[in-house]
């Protein structure tokens, strides 16, 4: 039997409810090359409510991506092939899709390597379960026909309903985690928010957690939304507290 076909098979053991009759919650795909590691997400995530589907290897990752058309994808930072950097990149060039690292490694520059090529969150490994589809369902939260809500920073125009961010009419791509941060900032222009209060307000973290996550994300918002990424005025920095929305 092939690795995939055991990590398949093993996603719901004999026996066990595949819960047919409850409604998916979401596709993930699952990318990583640990078979033990994927049978126990196939599990956990099925229990949820989630729809897994599971590739092995980096350079077949963004086929199995386009072919699943996931709603979240968790994806190794190590793996045969391309690795979890590369592929990330390969699939932020086509999607906002939200990309939550899987990494062994607790390593500063692996982690943020992984952050700027685009992952919207991290968690290292071993993890519980519980840890794993809190941070799933945070990233695939939606709001249920959102009231129409224009906000305003400087030229730039946030249509909340509409999940569209425009300067002088032109549309500004940005995936669903940049355009959340721009929202929790634009939403109180006078507040100076600290990266703590962003981690709980964007991420859903209710504990301490890497700020990191939030001067990464930052700087990747900065590079879509500044004229001059080096001399901010949408996303201004506070020195010593956090970030706020700028007036210019």
């Amino acid at each position: 039997m092939s690795g995939k076909e055991k990590a398949d098979r093993s996603v719901v053991p004999d026996g066990m409810p595949t819960d047919a009759g409850k409604s998916m919650k979401g596709r993930v795909l699952v990318v990583d090359d640990d078979l033990a590691l994927a049978e126990m997400l196939g599990i956990v995530l099925r229990g949820e409510g989630f729809e897994p589907s599971f590739v092995h290897d980096g350079d077949k990752a963004l086929e199995a991506f386009r072919e699943t058309k996931p709603d979240l994808v968790l994806l190794d930072l190590m793996l045969p092939g391309a690795d979890g950097i590369d592929v990330c990149r390969q699939i932020r060039a086509e999607s906002g899709v939200p990309i939550v690292m899987l990494t062994a490694k607790s390593d500063t520059v692996d982690i943020v390597l992984g952050l700027e090529s685009g992952a919207d969150d991290y968690i290292v490994k071993p993890f519980k379960p519980k840890e794993l589809v809190a941070r799933v369902r945070v990233r695939l939260r939606r709001t249920e026909e959102p009231a129409p809500e224009v906000l305003q920073i400087g030229d730039i125009t946030i249509d909340v309903a509409g999940h569209s961010v425009r300067r002088a009419g032109q549309p500004i791509s940005l995936t669903p985690l940049e355009f959340d941060l721009l929202v929790a900032l634009a939403r109180k222009p006078r507040q100076v928010f600290t990266r703590e209060v962003l981690l709980e307000q964007v991420w859903g973290y209710r504990h301490a957690a890497d700020t990191r996550l939030v001067n990464v994300h930052v700087q990747r918002l900065r590079a879509k939304i500044e004229k001059d990424p080096e001399h901010p005025e949408v996303v201004v920095t506070v020195r010593g507290v956090g970030y706020k929305a700028g007036t210019a």
